[in-house]
């Protein structure tokens, strides 16, 4: 099962998540989310494909999240605003992003993806 891997070089967690990957012997194509920010079209699919609460792309602790006051403005906006807000850049989307046939996860938790691959 190849997978799409929408990752942060930089961020520690997606460093973690990649190794991994690696060490389960999982294929996958890698793709940096600042270069190649995930499309509206892309964020509505993986969202709803995910069951999770659309916050779970957003990263919360990131400073473009936090300048932007997306606290307080997030419970306001539409679902399409979301998505719109999202696609405009790769900061402000919750990673590491995995995406395989079967579902998609934000973030690395291990357990969540030894779950995954154990299926």
């Amino acid at each position: 099962m190849e997978v799409l891997f929408v990752e942060y070089p930089k961020c520690s967690t997606c460093q973690k998540a990649k190794k991994w990957l690696q060490e389960h012997q999982v294929q996958f194509i890698s793709r940096h989310i600042k270069e190649e920010n995930p499309t509206k079209e892309e964020l509505k699919e993986w969202h709803e494909k995910s069951n999770l609460d659309i916050k779970r792309f957003f990263n919360t602790s990131g400073m473009l999240y936090k300048e932007m006051k997306l606290k307080n403005r997030l419970p306001d906006m539409s679902l399409e605003e979301k998505y719109e807000l999202l696609s405009t850049d790769g900061m402000l989307v919750k990673r590491p992003i995995l995406v395989t046939e079967q579902a998609v996860v934000t973030g690395f938790q291990e357990g969540e993806w030894e779950k995954l691959f154990a299926e």
